[in-house]
């Protein structure tokens, strides 16, 4: 029998799994899946510390954090074309940048 970490499917990038993160915290009773079938490489507690981690690292500032959090219980990321998202678009993108290292050099994104 395969161990679960070896059936986990990783995530396409940061901001999958930000996403993927945000909507199963709102349904944190020990969910390993939100929504498929399919095993995450990792849990909500780990995602949590990392970008904790980054945040207390200076690695993902506090406005960053911020939108994270506001376009994150969006489900989407803010667009770059829309003038009052605009500089949120530049923080995401910068954050998720970090986030993708990060969380590419665990294994949980491909």
């Amino acid at each position: 029998m395969q161990s679960t970490a070896n059936n986990a499917q990783k995530f396409r990038d940061a901001e999958q799994m930000w996403f993927w993160f945000v909507s199963s915290s709102k349904i944190r009773d020990g969910l390993r899946r939100a929504g498929t079938s399919e095993y995450r490489p990792c849990e909500l507690v780990d995602i949590e510390t990392l970008v904790t981690r980054l945040h207390l690292s200076g690695r993902i500032t506090r406005e960053q954090l911020e939108a994270m959090v506001k376009f994150g219980e969006r489900r989407r990321a803010p667009s770059q074309h829309i003038y009052a998202e605009n500089r949120s678009a530049g923080l995401w993108q910068s954050a998720m940048n970090t986030l993708q290292l990060a969380a590419g050099a665990k294994g949980w994104v491909e």
